[in-house]
């Protein structure tokens, strides 16, 4: 009976990482293109002068990719969640270089989450 109760809050939480995972990337990604939630350019930091295009179109693109992720997160769990994670750990380099810290832990501590969404997703039978 325990292990019934353990899985079932296992499954529970692994339904919450995945609309987490799923939604956050696809808002994330749309406001790219309208900045209603920041001005996501300015995140970008030095990284800027050694784009090859306007900062701008640059972020369109990080939010073609976030969109992405998300939809992934939502078709194929197992493999979308790394995905994320991954993501999430490669906008933490960037915001480090941006000296944005308190983000970049913020989204190290998101990327580890996505990365255990991964893992429940993984060992997830109904995929």
């Amino acid at each position: 009976m325990e292990t019934l109760n353990l899985n079932s809050k296992v499954n529970n939480a692994r339904k919450i990482l995945l609309w987490v995972f799923g939604l956050v990337p696809i808002l994330a990604g749309l406001d790219k293109f309208f900045n209603l939630l920041t001005d996501w350019e300015k995140y970008l930091g030095p990284l800027k002068e050694y784009l090859p295009f306007a900062p701008h179109t640059f972020m369109m693109i990080v939010g073609v990719i976030e969109i992405i992720a998300g939809i992934l997160v939502f078709i194929i769990p197992r493999i979308g969640a790394y995905i994320v994670a991954a993501w999430l750990f490669c906008i933490s380099i960037v915001l480090i270089s941006g000296m944005y810290y308190d983000i970049a832990v913020r989204d190290l501590a998101m990327a580890l989450s996505a990365f255990c969404l991964g893992q429940l997703s993984s060992t997830h039978t109904k995929e």
